[in-house]
């Protein structure tokens, strides 16, 4: 059987992380949390849970993923799967069996929870966070030939690929760094239509100005990068 490993960063999640733990399938061997310089009680409510919790006081969504990834490569036994899940209970965690279907059954490197406006509730992703997914998704297709239409944070990726991606973005930019990295290493991707439901608590980056120029401004910028090389 596959070994699983989970990663959720959290930064000020304690109203919600213990729901997302407490949902995820049985079949994961471990799930980590990152606590990501959180001033709630977000450590203690993910150890509680269950969690593996692990502390990242440089703030940063991709700090907080590097900091996963790097107690995982420390660590015995290798996942054969690494996935990726947001603190704030927007995804439904029981669809990790979807999304790591591909992987297991079709041998597929990634895969990308796709929040598909069908599945989504009314009111979960702000007109910026449309806008910029769309924009997003439109370049690469239209620069790389690339067939994603979201950059859901809510993925699954084989542990050696993830490895051989090399990841670097510390803040907004990881969710595309990723999907271009995939296409620049030529891994097998696939989407899979996913729910999507309002957050627990206030986003730190769609729901505030700042937050929405930065990350739309690190997306392109990984985007443009990539276009020259």
């Amino acid at each position: 059987m596959a070994k699983i490993k989970v990663i959720i960063p959290a930064f000020n999640e304690g109203n919600s992380v213990s729901k997302v733990i407490k949902d995820i399938p049985t079949i994961v061997d471990e799930i980590i949390v990152v606590n990501n310089n959180s001033t709630d009680n977000t450590f203690n409510k993910a150890k509680n849970a269950g969690a593996t919790v692990l502390n990242e006081p440089r703030k940063g969504y991709g700090y907080a993923c590097l900091k996963g990834i790097n107690y995982i490569a420390s660590n015995e036994p290798k996942p054969d799967i690494v996935v990726f899940l947001d603190a704030d209970y927007s995804d439904y965690p029981e669809e990790l069996i979807k999304i790591i279907e591909p992987i297991l059954n079709n041998n597929v490197d990634l895969v990308i929870g796709a929040r598909i406006k069908a599945l989504r509730e009314a009111g979960s992703m702000t007109p910026q966070q449309i806008f910029g997914n769309w924009l997003a998704t439109f370049l690469m297709k239209h620069l790389f030939g690339a067939k994603f239409t979201d950059l859901g944070p809510f993925r699954a990726i084989k542990y050696s690929a993830l490895m051989d991606l090399d990841m670097e973005d510390k803040t907004y930019g990881w969710t595309v760094e990723m999907q271009l990295k995939a296409i620049k290493h030529k891994l097998t991707y696939t989407e899979v239509p996913v729910k999507y439901r309002n957050r627990i608590g206030v986003s730190k980056v769609s729901g505030t100005i700042k937050g929405s120029i930065f990350a739309g401004i690190k997306i392109l910028g990984w985007i443009f990068k990539y276009s020259f090389k």
